[in-house]
């Protein structure tokens, strides 16, 4: 047991202190509420961060040779540090529970009845001692390396080299163990894409449809996701029984991945499909990217076709079989080179039409898919003849044109839903605003970006992990605690780990967009002829609740 009492005695207390106020810290509110086991997995992973931070100070402090405690005025203030961290425990962990409740409460969830201080202090501790025992078989592996060295070569010289080689061992097995992950990744996926193309059902009967015998889309290779989109959503029968009056059956075209090797081919073959449809005569044409795994939320399709009464058309290109954060890692040039040669290819023959007589075309996307929408949509290659606007919602917070236009808001306008000059050219919408108002009207181009407030993958900030982002500095959004506060490292993994948690928030809240959300925006770029607001409200009481679901029963 010698080596367990050397690990014992072997810890330092004033940088345990430090974890503890970091997993302190932890217990504060964030964007998304937390569950016990979740915030224990948290609370253990910034405890070993402090620790580790902690630990490094110690090293250069000795490195420089710099005065330390020593004796009695040592063990003085470490009591008193103790004593105040254990403070500092008490209070948060005593008041997590209200936190977490009022969060809670604001996005329509039952308040917890209790936080199960047990499971997050178990999980908590049990997470920090793997990573303590992590990092004490690292520290082993360097010592040995270094006692090696040693033998030939001077300490200073063993210590730094022992250094290195440690640093490219973890690289080397880390890689390898993130390359063996991703591969497996991508055989399941390539596995799944297989069986969705070996069950695909019979194709449609109706020519009209992609992926018919009439149609120049492959109906096998088109994936489940685009088989989906092409049988869902209302068909004429549906809108005219919601509208009153007589109504077409909406457009769907999809190409899937495996329908042609380049993003270019699939653009080609969409545009055919568009033509053979007569897509190019209807009101309204939409190019839409879809997310990583090629679907399409019908949550914001459906309702759009009610609204304009079938004269329609939407098509999509898939560019990945992966889940978005994978296609976000590994194929993001693939999603941007797909968007730009699908939305290029449509543009390119739409502006080729009469103007009298040609659609109206817009952009859209919803997360990974506005990303991909945004770059693709080149408004420098279009300005001779733009489109007539754009609608992305959930966008991810490295998106460049997302970032140019935030950071052109209006002055004292919150960073959440900012306003841009007088709101004729960008609008913003959210859970509770809904782009409708602004100090002017629209001019020839409208654009709308749906952002809830409480979404972490739009307002991660990488640079939370020293300084608290923009939002943070404004007074909190509806749906945020009036206790989230910036602390730095602590931030940013409270922040990271709402991202895992975004997709499973109450619909209207995190990354968990819905069909009523999305109507009133769509009223706004694409201006239905006839359109009320008695419509508007019609129209979310048919739709269903569910952010998965849509508007076609």
């Amino acid at each position: 047991m010698g080596w367990l009492r050397s690990l014992v005695t072997g810890l330092s207390v004033p940088c345990l202190m430090l974890g503890l106020l970091f997993f302190a810290a932890s217990l504060t509110p964030s964007l998304i509420p937390r569950g016990p086991l979740v915030q224990g997995i948290l609370g253990g992973i910034v405890i070993a961060l402090g620790y580790l931070l902690g630990k490094i100070v110690d090293l250069v402090w000795r490195a420089a040779d710099l005065p330390r405690l020593r004796g009695k005025a040592a063990l003085s203030a470490n009591l008193v540090l103790a004593a105040a961290t254990l403070l500092f425990i008490l209070w948060t962990a005593t008041s997590s529970l209200k936190w977490q409740n009022e969060l809670r409460v604001k996005m329509g969830l039952e308040p917890a009845e209790a936080q199960h201080l047990v499971t997050i202090l178990v999980s908590a501790t049990l997470t920090f001692v793997v990573a303590y025992l992590i990092g004490a078989l690292v520290v082993a592996l360097f010592r040995w390396i270094r006692s090696r060295f040693y033998r030939f070569m001077p300490a200073r010289r063993a210590n730094v080299l022992g250094v290195v080689a440690v640093i490219l061992i973890l690289f080397v097995v880390t890689r390898d163990g993130i390359l063996d992950r991703v591969v497996t990744g991508l055989d399941e996926s390539y596995e799944t894409a297989q069986q969705l193309f070996d069950a695909a059902p019979p194709p449609p009967d109706d020519p009209r449809q992609t992926g018919s015998s009439a149609s120049r889309v492959d109906w096998a290779a088109m994936g489940k996701p685009g088989r989906d989109f092409v049988l869902s959503g209302p068909d004429r029968e549906a809108i005219s029984a919601f509208t009153g009056k007589p109504a077409m059956d909406p457009i769907r075209v999809y190409v899937g991945r495996a329908n042609a090797e380049t993003p270019e081919d699939r653009a080609k073959l969409a545009l055919e499909e568009l033509k053979r449809l007569n897509a190019f005569e209807r009101e309204v044409l939409i190019v839409t990217s879809p997310t990583g795994t090629g679907w399409m939320d019908p949550g914001s399709h459906d309702p759009l076709e009610y609204m304009h009464n079938g004269n329609i058309a939407t098509v999509s290109a898939q560019y990945s079989y992966l889940q978005s954060p994978l296609a976000l890692i590994l194929e993001t040039r693939t999603g941007l080179d797909q968007a730009t040669a699908l939305l290029e290819v449509v543009h390119d023959h739409w502006k080729t039409l009469p103007k009298d007589s040609r659609p109206r075309l817009y952009a859209h996307g919803l997360s990974l898919g506005a990303w991909s929408s945004m770059y693709g949509t080149n408004l420098f290659r279009m300005v001779g003849d733009p489109i007539d606007g754009a609608f992305w919602a959930g966008p991810p917070f490295p998106s460049d044109l997302w970032n140019y236009v935030q950071n052109a808001r209006n002055p004292g306008t919150p960073w959440v839903l900012p306003e841009i000059g007088d709101g004729s050219l960008v609008r913003y919408a959210s859970h509770y605003a809904d782009a409708s108002e602004a100090p002017a009207g629209w001019g020839g181009m409208r654009i709308v970006f749906l952002q809830y407030s409480s979404d972490p993958i739009v307002f991660y900030d990488p640079f939370s992990l020293w300084r608290a982002p923009p939002w943070m500095n404004d007074p909190p959004a509806p749906d945020a605690s009036e206790h989230l506060t910036f602390i730095p490292v602590v931030t940013q993994f409270q922040l990271a780990l709402d991202m895992a948690l975004a997709f499973g928030a109450p619909p209207g809240h995190g990354h968990a967009y819905y069909a009523q959300d999305y109507i009133e925006p769509w009223v706004q770029v694409t201006a239905p002829e006839g359109w009320t607001d008695a419509d508007t409200q019609r129209l979310k009481a048919h739709c269903d609740l569910g952010f998965q679901n849509g508007c076609s029963n």
